[in-house]
């Protein structure tokens, strides 16, 4: 993580969700859940350079993103209004963290936006005050503010920090991309998964609730989930198309990630024990 007083670079990490329940549904259709977030090493890297004249600009192409909308320029404009600043910004993105991967990348792009411009624009706003504007932005924003692998309720807002130990992480990149808006709106997904407690999770029977609609309609994230089974417990993340599972060193995840098919992309991630920026 670089700065001077006119620039800064700050990386924007990516997220799985150890398991995803649905346990009920708002009145306005919102999915009440329940999920456990864990940051990976895997990460994308913001660079801000400060400007006078109050523009906001995303100074790169991204294949597939128009800049209006680019989560990091609402975010930044969202922070301009809120604040009534009337500085800007330049942000440069280097993608590191596939689009539509249930990895949140979108959403961590946002978050790191949100805390690297508080400090550049010298707004002194708190993590907290962060955490309400980026739910507006999206329901995986608030996390990434958090800082803290989390225990989440409510549409994923509602956060409790919760300990992971140290551990390695083969992810697959199926050739597919899942729109979660579609999968929530399915008629077969289960919406009724019973509440648990966080004492209650390591003795729970934990899941991805979404994972049989996705497999049912992407055959090609469900032969990635057979393959990577066959050497640990394996699961979609987020709405997917990335499956992961967990080994307890990076030899032992390298060593299976060399035994699968030679078409199937992945990487080995660590697990973090927090946000790179939790204390920035």
């Amino acid at each position: 993580m670089g700065n001077t007083l006119n620039t800064l670079s700050c990386p924007a990490p990516a997220k799985l969700n150890l398991f995803l329940h649905v346990v009920g549904r708002r009145a306005d259709g919102y999915h009440l859940l329940q999920t456990l977030f864990r940051f990976i090493d895997l990460s994308d890297t913001l660079h801000f350079t400060l400007r006078q004249d109050g523009r906001v600009c995303r100074s790169n192409d991204l294949e597939g993103v128009p800049q209006e909308h680019d989560l990091c320029v609402r975010a930044a404009r969202l922070l301009q209004r809120e604040c009534g600043c009337p500085l800007g910004a330049d942000i440069a993105v280097e993608k590191r963290i596939p689009m539509g991967g249930g990895l949140g990348g979108g959403s961590s792009d946002a978050a790191t936006t949100l805390l690297a411009l508080n400090r550049l624009w010298n707004l002194g706003l708190s993590r907290e005050r962060l955490m309400q504007m980026g739910l507006s932005l999206g329901a995986d924003v608030p996390v990434f503010v958090f800082g803290e692998n989390a225990f989440a309720e409510g549409i994923g807002e509602q956060l409790q920090a919760y300990y992971l130990p140290e551990a390695w992480y083969i992810l697959l990149f199926p050739p597919v991309h899942v729109a979660t808006a579609e999968i929530f709106a399915r008629p077969e997904l289960t919406r009724d998964t019973i509440s648990l407690t966080i004492r209650a999770l390591p003795m729970a029977h934990l899941h991805n609730d979404l994972q049989p609609v996705v497999c049912n309609l992407y055959p090609e994230v469900a032969r990635h989930l057979v393959s990577l089974g066959q050497f640990a417990q394996a699961w979609m993340t987020g709405s997917g198309a990335c499956v992961f599972a967990e080994f307890a060193s990076e030899e032992q995840a390298q060593s299976v990630l060399k035994q699968l098919p030679a078409d199937m992309r992945g990487v080995v991630a660590r697990g973090l024990m927090q946000h790179p920026l939790r204390n920035f």
